[in-house]
């Protein structure tokens, strides 16, 4: 029968199409790792990779076995956390991913209590896009993710511990300067800055805005939020913020070039994803409680 750590080079070497590349991930040297495939795939009878001296190809048959050999791998992993950690909140680590409109804005507000109640709780972040980050949860890369909801995770757990409303950066060049709340109806798409594709935050701001993504709204690939802000702040256009992003503004005149939105909120719901059958739910819910916990009293403060 077949382990899982053959399981674990074919893989590998299907992410790289190298073997030796696949070895050093997996710590083991190119001959072990080749013994290793090349055992795989005499139990299962099917060639796996075709492979030269330049090459390493995937066959048909291979594509079918990797995917469900990372099913399996998941599964494993699942099963050892939820047989050794069943009793103790986050008493081993986690991998959490995070939007980048999010990660730099929540953080600073959950983790004081977080390292307080759990000292021993190591954590690895990843700040990703929500698309990335749903693909890196469903294979199992990474434990959960939190997003900003609406946003479609179907076959996906979502716990929400968080409503916000967004805000607008208004330059004051702007025709909207100064005025109690930002009119959505009267907001010009030339003058709307947003962040490239893949990012929430901007499809929600034109849902919100009742805008189509057209060449005159001003789209910047790589840019981040920080930077909009500043643009809008240097009066080159509009800019949609999260609310919990404001503390961390640094505006001179905050209210006049602030500005609430006439459209009634919440205008997101921030939610912990994981997997269905996620060993380590409760862990991802006590999460949940904590941020939710912590958001609350740092909003009491303010």
């Amino acid at each position: 029968m077949f382990t899982l750590r053959q399981l674990e080079f074919a893989i590998s070497v299907a992410k790289y199409q190298h073997f030796r590349r696949a070895a050093e991930e997996c710590n083991v040297s190119q001959s072990a790792l080749s013994l290793g495939v090349a055992a795989l795939e005499d139990q299962l009878g099917l060639q796996l990779f075709e492979r030269n001296n330049k090459q390493v190809l995937i066959t048909p048959a291979g594509l079918d076995i990797i995917e469900r050999a990372q099913s399996i791998l998941t599964d494993s992993h699942d099963l050892l956390h939820q047989a050794k950690f069943k009793n103790e909140p986050l008493s081993s680590s986690m991998k959490i991913g995070l939007i980048p409109t999010i990660a730099p804005y929540l953080l600073p507000k959950v983790l004081p209590k977080l390292t307080k109640d759990h000292p021993d709780f190591h954590f690895e972040i990843c700040e990703e896009t929500s698309e990335r980050l749903i693909e890196k949860v469903r294979s199992g890369v990474i434990d959960t993710a939190v997003l900003a909801l609406p946003y479609p995770v179907n076959g996906l757990h979502a716990f929400e511990f968080w409503e916000e409303d967004f805000k607008a950066v208004v330059g004051q060049q702007s025709s909207q300067y100064g005025l109690p709340e930002l009119l959505i109806s009267k907001l010009d798409s030339e003058e709307l800055m947003l962040l490239g594709d893949g990012h929430c935050l901007s499809d929600q701001t034109l849902s919100l805005c009742q805008l189509q993504d057209s060449e005159s709204v001003k789209r910047f690939e790589h840019a981040s939020l920080n930077t909009l802000i500043q643009m809008a702040l240097g009066s080159y256009g509009v800019t949609i913020v999260p609310e919990l992003a404001l503390d961390q503004l640094k505006i001179a005149d905050h209210e006049r070039q602030v500005l609430p939105l006439n459209e009634p909120g919440p205008h997101r719901r921030l939610a912990f994803i994981s997997r269905l059958n996620y060993a380590r739910t409760d862990d991802v819910q006590y999460l949940c409680r904590s941020f939710k916990e912590s958001l609350a009293q740092a909003t009491t403060e303010a």
